[in-house]
């Protein structure tokens, strides 16, 4: 979710898998407010000086001087009086599914004054509550209006000599493709129909920025709990949010929500919003790493810790060799692999039960804990969990 708040853009099964987002060398780009505003300001400038524009130049809260490229300038002032520009999105190295989209944007006169904004084709309309705009209206954040908002000023500014205020200025802005992208998104389950959001509160896409990828884990759990769901499903990535999907039939799918690495921030936003009950589903890999209390599980933060599973393969009974054997693994599916071979059962469960215990002291035991740990292929191979014994959510730092 790079294009800034976390309402959708971002592809629908995505998790944080590399430490790419700490890169510096990769090209930063434009947001979809960004592209809307640039729009908005070439056709608000067109309306006023009659005459069509191939680029335009706009000030972006995090860049000034930005210019951008217009894919379309139509003029339909004698007629109607309203002016159609297009951008299309360049989202540099980040992988957003709205990358190479045209975002555009419809000025004409209206009779209120200000700067009045809405959505239109290919836009998304919010229907549920829990995200920064009220049910029923576009999905245009309210840090994205206020970049267009103040884009059309300036350039309304810049044509006339003054800021104009005589005569309102209605701002349209639709995506053409927009419906089609929105179901590789994280909209349809946050109840954002119809399009894609219009997002970022500065303007600019950092490639695999982990605050924009936290901003996203923190809006679909706020979503879910809005809509009145008491169980929160943290996932590792795609397949563990499958597995659990159908381990769990009656599961919404607002309720799951694939944490990547970031365990410790979907914990901590878990207790926050008050769930009563959290589903951690995943591999023997990451949950090897939460039976230790890691938290964080990204390799940044240490790989497997194959002298702990040697640990726990000793006290399951595994003789001298195989727990040198366990000690030099490569992976902790290649652990799984040489204990299985030897008949020594019960890893998975030791990781499940230490995992529960280890979530549960972190969110200071405000909600239910369960753990699936899964196999590659799809099979449950233990659970565990603990119950809710401390302090309300409501306490939570």
């Amino acid at each position: 979710m790079s294009d800034g708040e976390g309402m959708g853009n971002r592809p629908q099964q995505r998790a944080n898998t590399g430490r790419a987002w700490r890169r510096s060398d990769l090209r930063h780009g434009y947001t979809t407010s960004a592209c809307a505003a640039a729009a908005a300001a070439a056709a608000t400038q067109a309306l006023l000086t009659g005459h069509p524009l191939t680029h335009v130049t706009i000030d972006l809260p995090a860049e000034a001087g930005v210019t951008f490229a217009l894919s379309r300038c139509e003029l339909d002032v004698p007629a109607g009086g309203q002016v159609t520009c297009g951008v299309v999105k360049d989202a540099g190295d980040d992988p957003d599914v709205t990358h190479g989209a045209e975002i555009v944007a419809t000025v004409r006169w209206g009779e209120a004054a200000g700067v009045h904004l809405t959505g239109g084709p290919g836009v998304g309309v919010v229907t549920r509550p829990g995200l920064p705009v009220p049910v029923g209206q576009p999905a245009i954040n309210p840090g994205a209006a206020r970049i267009i908002r103040r884009a059309v000023e300036a350039a309304a500014g810049a044509a006339t000599g003054q800021p104009r205020d005589d005569r309102g200025l209605v701002v349209t802005i639709s995506v053409p493709d927009g419906e089609a992208l929105a179901r590789k998104t994280l909209n349809p389950t946050l109840g954002i129909v119809g399009g894609i959001s219009i997002l970022g509160t500065d303007g600019i896409v950092r490639p695999y920025s982990q605050g924009a990828y936290r901003a996203s884990i923190r809006t679909q759990m706020k979503v879910a709990r809005e809509n009145d769901l008491e169980t929160i499903v943290l996932t590792t990535g795609v397949r563990s949010e499958e597995y659990a999907r159908q381990h769990i039939p009656a599961l919404p799918a607002l309720a799951c929500v694939q944490v990547g690495d970031h365990m410790d921030y979907a914990l901590r936003q878990a207790r926050q919003l008050k769930f009563a009950r959290i589903i951690i589903s995943g591999m023997v890999g990451k949950l090897s790493k939460l039976a230790q209390g890691r938290m964080q599980t990204h390799v940044s933060e240490g790989s497997v810790d194959l002298a702990f599973l040697a640990q726990l393969a000793d006290a399951l009974g595994a003789d001298a060799g195989t727990v040198r054997a366990v000690a030099a693994a490569n992976t902790a599916h290649h652990v799984q692999v040489i204990l299985k071979r030897v008949g020594i059962a019960g890893l998975e469960g030791c990781l499940a039960e230490l995992a529960a215990a280890h979530a549960a002291a972190f969110i200071a035991g405000s909600a239910e804990i369960t753990i699936l740990v899964w196999s590659m292929g799809g099979e449950l191979l233990a659970t565990a969990g603990a119950p809710a014994v401390g302090p309300t959510a409501q306490e939570a730092a």
